[in-house]
């Protein structure tokens, strides 16, 4: 629901039209509608972070670091809900401090990943590479081809490399 009405939007009484419950059972879950949209934000930003894991699966078994990085990147960018809801979550956490530790989870996670094999500074370029490139595909509604996105991360690593 985040992901089609924005945070502002939350109510009890619309989740649980969602959902298809008495509203009851949504204040008996969450005492307040702080504490379900941040249960919803924390659930979205752990899933999210997750997916490195399969990426670093992916990232173990293919030794071309630019292609297989982004071909997961266009395979995730394919889920929009969950980019919308993490964006909401972003724009929160500039107003609340508290919420920072989830909205860094999937850049530090991704910096994380990567630095050990192309170094720190080429892994932070290339975060913000991707978080770009979320962006673009959420405002225009077209996500980066394979090829642009595949150039980008290679020029980052190159440039880094320098």
């Amino acid at each position: 629901m985040i992901a089609r009405r924005g945070l502002g939007e939350l109510t009890h009484r619309r989740v649980a039209a969602e959902a298809d419950v008495p509203v009851g059972s949504t204040t008996y879950y969450f005492r307040d509608l702080g504490a379900m949209r941040d249960a919803a934000l924390a659930h979205a930003a752990t899933t999210s972070a997750e997916v490195l894991g399969q990426w670093r699966r992916e990232l173990d078994d293919n030794a071309e670091l630019p292609a297989t990085l982004a071909r997961l990147t266009a395979d995730y960018l394919t889920d929009r809900d969950r980019h919308r809801t993490l964006n909401e979550l972003y724009i929160a956490a500039t107003h609340r401090p508290e919420l920072q530790r989830l909205a860094r989870l999937w850049p530090d996670g991704l910096v994380a990943l990567l630095e050990p094999r192309i170094g720190r500074r080429a892994a932070e370029a290339v975060a913000v590479f991707l978080d770009g490139a979320t962006l673009h595909a959420l405002i225009t509604g077209r996500p980066l081809s394979l090829d642009v996105l595949a150039d980008g991360i290679a020029r980052l690593v190159g440039a880094s490399a320098g």
